[in-house]
């Protein structure tokens, strides 16, 4: 049960916590209480030292635009100025744009589920009192009624999800096929250099300006969701790019041998890649699919602003030019979220890579 338990935890990429699964066996008491030490309880203290700078660090600087906000006061009409901008400070009506405290941020961050929840229960509402028609219009062959309210945090999140599910299905289809034609040819190889290393290190903002171009061309009969499409295409062109070196250069480093063997065996060209290219290349192309998961995570919020897509890059853009008191909590909290969510891809994709390459690193 303890191996089988570690083998799980090292597997999903939460190795760290081996320490304790051992020492609640009893075994080696004294060096896994050290390495929990190192592992577990360091970073729970590296943890609430940020907690402790960040709330110091919040205070201070709300302080300083509070501060210079009455000086400004005082300066402009005196002692009953100051007194007013006080006053409209406490009533709200003057915020101060600050960086949040971590209360704060938490307590956005419960406002931001409890308006999902809401927003969950009128949706609901909404479809139980369409339902007939929906039923009848749906028999007609008639587009049903959908709901067209504001999506809510959770909505945003779930859309940038597949936003990023979707480009990174589109690079994992351009960059692996292409990526192995060019490994097994040293001649389209070094012709195609020059293509890579042009294209690769171009911005997400011009791929995505790039991308709209074409694609509001092609979908001038299109009714669905443009922005979706124009978003996933970018955030895929972005990323393909790690995948696309990583296949070339694992293709064009399998081991001449086993070609050889390929050639005695007389092996067709397909069998040849699913059996000996492939396998070979496998960690490296692993790798570079790695890459690209955090790569379309982090162009994503960038694309998502600038094509409109009800992501989480329109949620902070509207949260920044909101300007409300909780207007900030909400960016920061959103922020960690976006965080989390890529730390997840990460280990998602780290557990993928161990169990089809049987990597340890």
């Amino acid at each position: 049960m303890k191996d089988k338990s570690i083998n799980i935890l090292k597997f999903i990429g939460l190795g760290f916590f081996e320490p304790i699964v051992r020492l609640a066996a009893g075994e080696e008491v004294k060096k896994n209480l050290t390495e929990l030490i190192k592992k577990v309880v360091f970073p729970l203290v590296s943890i609430f030292l940020f907690i402790i700078l960040w709330s110091v660090g919040s205070r201070a600087l709300y302080n300083t635009e509070r501060n210079y906000k009455i000086e400004t006061a005082r300066t402009a009409g005196g002692e009953e100025a100051v007194t007013a901008e006080l006053a409209r400070m406490e009533s709200g009506q003057s915020t101060i744009n600050s960086l949040p405290a971590p209360g704060a941020v938490w307590e956005a961050f419960k406002n931001l589920i409890a308006d999902h929840n809401a927003i969950s229960a009128k949706k609901e509402a909404f479809y139980e009192r369409v339902s007939a028609t929906n039923e009848k219009l749906a028999a007609q062959g008639k587009k049903e009624i959908t709901y067209t309210g504001r999506p809510s945090f959770v909505d945003q999140v779930m859309t940038s999800l597949k936003t990023v599910f979707a480009g990174f299905i589109l690079a994992l289809f351009l960059a692996v096929p292409i990526g192995m034609v060019l490994g097994l040819s040293e001649t389209l190889r070094s012709s195609f250099n020059w293509f890579i290393q042009i294209f690769k290190p171009v911005s997400p903002v011009v791929w995505f300006l790039l991308v709209y171009m074409i694609v509001k061309t092609l979908t001038l009969t299109y009714d669905g969701d443009v922005s979706f499409v124009i978003s996933f295409i970018a955030v895929g062109l972005c990323a393909m790019w790690a995948t696309l070196v990583n296949t070339t250069l694992g293709v064009a480093s399998v081991d001449k041998d086993y070609i050889n063997v390929a050639k005695v065996l007389n092996l067709s060209v397909g069998q040849k890649v699913f059996k000996i290219v492939l396998p070979s290349a496998f960690p490296l192309i692993f790798t570079g699919l790695r890459i690209t998961v955090s790569v379309a995570w982090m162009v994503l919020i960038a694309i998502e602003l600038l094509s409109q897509s009800p992501g989480l890059g329109t949620f902070v853009w509207e949260e920044f030019q909101n300007g409300a008191n909780d207007s900030n909590a909400k960016i920061i909290a959103a922020m960690f979220v976006i965080g989390l969510i890529g730390f997840m891809l990460d280990r998602i994709m780290f557990s993928i890579q161990k169990l089809m390459t049987f990597t340890e690193a």
